[in-house]
């Protein structure tokens, strides 16, 4: 089935266009994003139960952003009576003027920007879904949820807790200009099962997720989750503490999703070229990975929770290869941004929500494949772990630092898995050097959404990263 579009914004829609039509006579662009995002989010323990009617990605707005004499100008509103656009319309005015006001007062050199097309272009997506999740059974749900926790209690030997979540979203957005007509409307649904345990000794928690542009039916499917949950569980609690030093290492493509994310996620958002606080602006051409390094970025390169038809901005999706045989070719843009670094917007204008500024954002980032099988990789280890299980990760875009918090390492020793876990890993080092070190890739990729990244400290966004097995060498502690 169909993911229909929100009846609200084409409710709205004739209203906005008078909107838009008003605030032309005073400004030389105008834009509206409207959005109507529905969803749920369902937490259970053995000890608590949450249900909610909203995610971090609900939301119901608009924002309206105007340029006139080389500045862009943005005001969010989500009070709007479509038989009266002309109140809207005086209030943005007033709140436009007062921004214009404050800047001048003190002394705001804005950066001169030229002027966004505004070519004639209509389009409604409906992505296809099996379920909504504003029609999800929900007694229904809850009950195979927490029967699921409970059984989780009952395989999972020193179990504390099982907690599980499910989050389900239908988003709706709308960009409104002068000649342009854009709707889309998608389902994303993500989830995860957490288990503690304690075995006398120590206590531990291992996490396992699920995630795709799907409806509730996702969450079909999660018995596999607690199973490689409480496998993981069993693993931390008998691991042991590792030992720094540099080491061949086999990333599994959760691992290379958050290399991928981190090494040349941030470091290659363009918005920082703007800003030169990126050391990847001084390396596009040059070489920053092995040859057999591939990277794209976009949100047309898979479907997931972070796949759409067009951005924030208004522009289409797009497929942008990062990095082509260890060249690093280009970065990714969000529209102002690459008017003011003369090149193309990539498609990477996200918002956290309709009342936050845009940012060039990632959506899927991974690894392309190779020939390798995992056995090859293992085999040809003399000494070195097989990383498994995403914690956190950071970067320094300005010094191309880097830092993934991984949650459980395997050592391997002359081409064999000895059996012993370490944890938890640190993996650090020079991004260059990391991705210099690639030596083999897996002939599979998979991409995984079930988190959020944020941009420095707040502006959370849905996104994928992903990639094959990969083996390189690594500092790890």
């Amino acid at each position: 089935m169909k993911a229909t579009f929100s009846p609200y914004l084409n409710g709205i829609a004739p209203g906005i266009k008078k909107l838009i039509a008003m605030l032309r006579k005073h400004y030389d662009y105008v834009s509206v994003l409207s959005t109507d995002s529905r969803g749920f989010g369902i937490s259970i323990s053995q000890k608590s139960k949450n249900v909610s009617t909203e995610t971090l990605t609900t939301e119901r707005g608009n924002v309206v952003r105007v340029y006139r004499n080389g500045q862009y100008s943005e005001a969010a509103f989500n009070r709007f009576d479509p038989e009266r656009p002309e109140d809207t319309c005086r209030e943005i005015l007033e709140s436009l003027e007062k921004q214009r006001k404050l800047l001048e007062n003190l002394q705001v050199r804005p950066y001169e920007t030229g002027l966004l097309a505004d070519e004639p272009e209509t389009l409604l997506a409906e992505m296809e879904t099996e379920r909504l999740p504003e029609e999800e059974d929900m007694a229904g749900l809850i009950g195979k949820l927490t029967a699921l926790s409970d059984l989780g209690m009952e395989k999972g030997k020193d179990l504390i807790d099982c907690s599980v979540r499910a989050d389900s979203t239908h988003v709706s957005k709308m960009f409104l200009t002068e000649h342009r007509d854009l709707r889309q409307s998608y389902v994303y649904s993500d989830g995860s099962i957490t288990v503690t345990g304690d075995n006398g000794e120590r206590t531990e928690m291992a996490y396992d997720g699920i995630s795709g542009r799907v409806g509730p039916e996702l969450f079909d499917g999660f018995a596999p989750v607690l199973d490689r949950a409480l496998e993981a569980l069993k693993d931390l609690l008998r691991s042991e503490r590792m030992e720094p030093g540099e080491y061949e290492i086999i990333a599994s493509p959760g691992i290379s999703g958050l290399i991928a994310h981190e090494a040349f996620g941030h470091g290659v958002e363009m918005d920082m070229f703007v800003k030169d606080r990126a050391l990847g602006a001084e390396y596009i051409g040059k070489r920053v990975g092995s040859d057999l390094v591939t990277m794209h970025e976009g949100a047309k390169c898979g479907t997931t929770v972070a796949s759409y038809a067009f951005d924030d901005e208004g522009t289409p999706a797009g497929d942008v290869t990062e990095i082509e045989n260890g060249i690093l070719k280009t970065g990714i843009c969000d529209a102002l941004s690459a008017l003011r670094l003369g090149t193309e917007p990539t498609g990477n204008g996200k918002r956290e929500n309709y009342a936050h500024k845009v940012y060039t954002r990632m959506t899927n980032t991974l690894f392309s494949a190779g020939q390798n099988t995992l056995e090859e990789m293992i085999a040809s280890v003399s000494r070195g772990f097989l990383l498994r299980g995403v914690r956190s990760g950071m970067e320094d875009p300005k010094h191309w630092g880097i830092q993934c918090i991984v949650d459980r390492g395997y050592e391997i020793v002359d081409g064999k898995l000895t059996g012993r876990v370490v944890s938890p890993v640190v993996m650090t080092g020079y991004v260059p050097d990391l991705l210099g070190s690639v030596s083999m890739l897996g002939q599979e990729t998979e991409l995984d959404g079930s988190g959020f990244c944020g941009k420095g400290y707040k502006e959370w966004v849905k996104v994928a990263e992903g990639g094959p097995w990969i083996r390189a060498k690594a500092r790890l502690g």
